[in-house]
């Protein structure tokens, strides 16, 4: 699947070891975990197959975050991204086409709005 960043802050963080251990200095469990989510999206070849793997959780967001995907890092914290296909792929009923999504921006690498 093709990964997109919504700032170069986030592309700059990602794709640089020792930015992202700058950055999540501290807690070097969630810098494991943002690289391994980050190796499984980039592996995946639909976003379909981020469902199937249970150490992700993988799920759609609602309410204000309609729209935008997240999956599990630690301790409530989630990488925050949105389908960047063009045009959004949908299933009849309108709901997202989780097979046929192979682009995704990530909006944040870490965040925790469960507050």
């Amino acid at each position: 699947m093709d990964i997109l960043f919504s700032s170069r802050k986030e592309q700059e963080i990602a794709n640089a070891d020792a930015k992202l251990k700058k950055v999540f200095r501290g807690n070097p469990r969630r810098v494991r975990l943002i690289r391994a989510r980050l190796d499984e999206l980039a592996d995946a070849d639909t976003l379909a197959v981020m469902r199937s793997l249970p150490q992700s959780y993988c799920h759609e967001l609602t309410a204000d975050r309609k729209g935008q995907l997240a999956v599990k890092l630690d301790k409530g914290y989630r990488m925050v991204f949105e389908v960047a296909n063009d045009p959004i792929p949908l299933k009849t009923d309108g709901g997202l086409d989780w097979n046929r999504v192979t682009a995704v921006r990530v909006l944040k690498l870490a965040e925790d709005y469960h507050d």
